[in-house]
């Protein structure tokens, strides 16, 4: 058993994190002794020396842990020398651990979501319109849409660069390929996030996840969502922003009388299941809510 556990976040801006408050309280209710860092490294290339010499840290034992989040859940790929299969099909990690003295890259954002996604009982939005929305297609995109198509979801991916939306449904064509019923749409399909794709969706989503980091410090004033599109009637919008709790998009949203939920749900499910990778015990979930409860907005 390891006396003291070395934690951090690698990142890129961290300034608001919540993840050091949410760690912290569960290594403390467990009895263990700690630290959990915040590591804020820009994106390549400046920050490719740093981000080894972090890698380097946790092969040699130095830190137990890490967690990667924006820009560095797709890039830090080729520095690991494995990938759990949910990493590999994403094709994004935000877990790092060292098991058998080799870096292993697992991706915890997919299952987090969907286990908040069942919290909410959002997932019984399917049984009436299986379309899901994804706005963005960057690492946090490809495990929400591996989350949805695997449990039966049609989704529409939106991004401002559609090549950016074809390589992820690239990325996941394993799982289209499992899911996709016979004489049906495909199971993922991209368009571009604008107006005109927007107001034309067929069918409407019951389900629209922002992925992107708009609504996030310091972007807190844009939304993805164009502000003269009407909102599908009776979508729920999910936002992976938690901080602020309610964005611009959730805000817009709620005033028109939708359901709206930020990603802190997430982001305690994510985290718990990172912290039993580490530590092998099961995360104390009540706990490390309630290290941020000052941060949830009613959903």
């Amino acid at each position: 058993m390891v006396d003291y556990y070395s934690l951090g976040l690698i990142g890129y801006p961290l300034d608001h994190s919540l993840s050091p408050r949410i760690h912290l309280a569960a290594l403390k209710a467990l009895g263990f002794k700690g630290e959990y860092k915040l590591y804020p490294v820009p994106a390549e290339p400046n920050g490719l020396e740093v981000l080894e010499n972090l890698l380097e840290q946790v092969r040699q034992g130095i830190l137990h842990g890490l967690n990667v989040t924006i820009p560095h859940k797709k890039t830090v790929l080729p520095l690991l020398d494995k990938l759990a299969p949910v990493a590999r099909t994403i094709g994004a990690a935000n877990t790092i651990s060292l098991k058998d003295d080799q870096l292993v890259g697992d991706n915890t954002d997919s299952p987090g979501f969907l286990a908040d996604l069942n919290r909410l009982g959002w997932s019984v939005l399917k049984e009436d319109n299986l379309h899901a929305l994804v706005l963005g297609a960057g690492g946090s995109a490809r495990a929400v849409v591996y989350a949805l198509a695997r449990s039966g979801w049609y989704v529409t991916v939106a991004a401002r660069r559609p090549e950016a939306a074809e390589e992820l449904i690239r990325a996941v064509q394993f799982i289209v390929a499992k899911t996709k019923p016979s004489g049906g749409r495909d199971p993922v399909i991209a368009v571009q996030l604008d107006k005109d794709s927007l107001t034309n969706l067929d069918p409407m989503p019951r389900l629209i996840i922002n992925a992107t980091p708009l609504g996030m410090h310091p972007r807190e004033q844009e939304s993805p969502w164009p502000l003269d599109v009407p909102f599908p009637p009776e979508a729920a919008i999910y936002d992976l922003v938690y901080n602020p709790p309610e964005t611009l998009l959730m805000k817009i949203a709620r005033e028109g009388g939708l359901r709206t939920s930020n990603g802190l749900g997430m982001l305690i499910e994510q985290a718990a299941l990172s912290f039993a990778i580490w530590t092998g015990r099961t995360a104390p979930r009540d706990e490390m809510l309630a290290a941020i409860k000052d941060y949830i907005s009613p959903t």
